[in-house]
């Protein structure tokens, strides 16, 4: 599946604020080795070599079309990027902070993974993740709903995120805690407000679309849009604001998970 980081950015104001809501939340002010594994097209993995300019900050993605937006845009001297699958991938023993954001939700198992990088990070070590949980909101269950019709469930099987791609944050809590990490986790619901024509759609065109996109020829792909967006009119009707612009509350559910392995485990 190929990404597109034009789409993806499409609506940064919205996507980034998280990200910068999860990292003030790490508590380290020297480290020496930032690791972001799903950076995307890299400006957020470029902030993180802002706020820690004495450290060795990579962007890791699967995507080699956003590793090389990446590498193209964000230059600095401590910074690099490195197409990685992060299914495979763990952390380096000297890797001080871990950040994950919106990314683990694309892996199925991605809790075992999880699992992984605590056990591999060291004593000290921040991990920080942010995860969408919206699946079972009208975004993603129409899309769903959609795909699973006759007319396109053979080319469209699994191919739309479940409504269990993330867990809830107790689960996440509960292992944060196991792996011996001292812990923060908690959920924000965003009232999202987006404008112009069909925004929902525009909005998964960046992210929960792109495997569909990535099977349908152009007239399959623009029937699909054309039929969901219809669906999603209707459960986020548009409204005339104050000044003429068509706007759409969109809410939309993240959860943030944010810990430091403990130096002394209290776990045996």
């Amino acid at each position: 599946m190929k990404w597109n980081p034009a789409a993806y950015v499409q609506f940064a104001s919205h996507r980034d604020r998280p990200f910068f809501e999860l990292i003030a939340r790490i508590d380290d002010n020297v480290p020496a080795r930032v690791v972001d594994l799903g950076c995307g097209p890299g400006p957020l993995t470029a902030a993180l070599a802002d706020r820690w300019p004495e450290a060795h900050v990579t962007g890791l993605d699967a995507s080699p079309e956003m590793i090389d937006k990446a590498t193209a845009d964000h230059q600095r001297p401590r910074l690099d990027f490195a197409e990685t699958d992060a299914a495979t991938w763990t952390p380096e023993a000297e890797t001080d902070i871990l950040i994950s954001n919106a990314m683990m939700q694309w892996i199925p198992g991605h809790r075992e993974l999880m699992a992984g990088w605590l056990d591999a990070l060291k004593p000290g070590a921040w991990f920080a993740a942010q995860v969408p949980g919206n699946f079972q909101a009208p975004s993603h269950a129409l899309m769903r709903e959609l795909a699973a019709t006759p007319y396109w469930a053979d080319r469209l099987q699994g191919l739309v995120l479940r409504q269990d791609a993330v867990a809830e944050p107790t689960t996440y809590l509960r292992l944060m805690l196991e792996h011996a990490f001292e812990a923060d986790v908690w959920e924000t619901t965003y009232e999202q407000i987006l404008r112009g024509p069909d925004p929902v759609l525009d909005w998964v065109r960046g992210t929960a679309l792109r495997p569909i996109l990535s099977v349908l020829n152009d007239a399959d792909a623009a029937e699909f849009e054309a039929e969901y967006a219809a669906l999603v009119r209707d459960a986020y009707p548009p409204f005339t604001g104050p000044e003429g612009e068509l706007l759409t509350i969109f809410p939309f559910r993240r959860i943030f998970m944010v810990g430091r392995k403990e130096t002394a485990s209290r776990f045996g």
